[in-house]
């Protein structure tokens, strides 16, 4: 059985790397906020995988770094792109369903515990105490934070949606985790998203695409491409590498963090006393994977 490979001194570092990215990926809720009016949010997933992709894609061919298709494993490969794709059509889905609050708390609440449980079967990845107490802070801080938004509506298809969303998350994670050995961070990303995008395409077709014609939909279309998807997602894969699954999936919860606060400060939306309690456990959570880490690591140099 392995451990947790955040407490290993040569692997300590991924956990900036992975809130860095969720820090980035907090901003899209923000930057759909100025998106035009008619704005469609199943185009607006595609299109962050198309833009995303493709600027790996061109990172990845100017280094040098994505090596020969015929290399690459077919099934994880598939499973990772799938998994993506997934995640993208559930979340929105769900949301749709059941709202922004049930939507994002019940599929970002559920991740963590989808990926300590398929690191586990699968890597034999054990998260320990540090991560269980990390992450049960984490997900009631999230809770607190989503449930102080208003209004709930819970309707049980978008519930398993949302469901299905932290899942497919969970799974892509742990699917990038074993193609990132023995392969650049940003070719697994650059294939990854790219026939992530491909199995999207679909979804695009008779969709009202007028709203992107704007300069406002232009910004925030390569916001989202460019800044929470290609560069936010190269960090990930970085921090993936030097990280457990369940950990890099507890950090993301940084992402609801960030969104919380960006929009108290840049949409003038009110802080709750429930909304501080959230951010103030959120941040408890993410301040024992991240600082613990660094403690077990460095009495580990010592002792060397």
């Amino acid at each position: 059985m392995q451990t947790d490979p955040a407490s290993s001194p040569s692997r300590s570092g991924g956990a900036g790397f992975v809130l860095v990215a969720a820090v980035l990926w907090g901003t899209t809720g923000t930057a759909q906020a100025f998106a035009p009016a008619g704005f469609d949010s199943t185009v607006i997933g595609a299109l962050r995988l198309v833009i995303g992709g493709l600027a790996l894609l061109l990172l990845a061919l100017c280094r040098g770094g994505l090596g020969r298709l015929r290399d690459w494993p077919l099934l994880p490969t598939a499973c990772a792109a799938g998994f993506t794709a997934a995640y993208q059509v559930c979340f929105f889905a769900a949301v749709a369903k059941t709202g922004v609050a049930v939507g994002t708390i019940v599929g970002i609440g559920s991740s963590p515990v989808a990926a300590g449980l398929l690191g586990l079967l699968f890597r034999g990845e054990r998260p320990g105490r540090r991560w269980l107490l990390a992450t049960a802070l984490a997900i009631l801080g999230c809770g607190l934070l989503m449930a102080s938004g208003g209004s709930v509506s819970v309707d049980p298809l978008g519930i398993a949606l949302a469901i299905g969303a932290g899942t497919s998350y969970a799974a892509y994670t742990l699917a990038i985790k074993g193609l990132l050995e023995g392969r650049s961070p940003d070719a697994v990303m650059a294939v990854v998203f790219c026939l992530g995008a491909v199995l999207l395409a679909p979804l695009m077709l008779g969709r009202d695409l007028a709203w992107l014609a704007q300069p406002r939909g232009v910004a925030v279309i390569l916001h989202l491409g460019l800044v929470t998807a290609g560069l936010a997602y190269w960090l990930f894969a970085r921090g993936l590498a030097k990280v457990s699954v369940a950990t890099a999936v507890t950090l993301s919860l940084a992402e609801p963090l960030t969104a919380g606060l960006l929009g108290v400060v840049v949409l003038g939306e009110r802080l709750t006393a429930l909304s501080f309690s959230g951010i103030v456990l959120l941040f408890g959570g993410l301040v024992i994977l991240t600082v613990g880490g660094r403690k077990v690591a460095a009495s580990a140099k010592g002792v060397c």
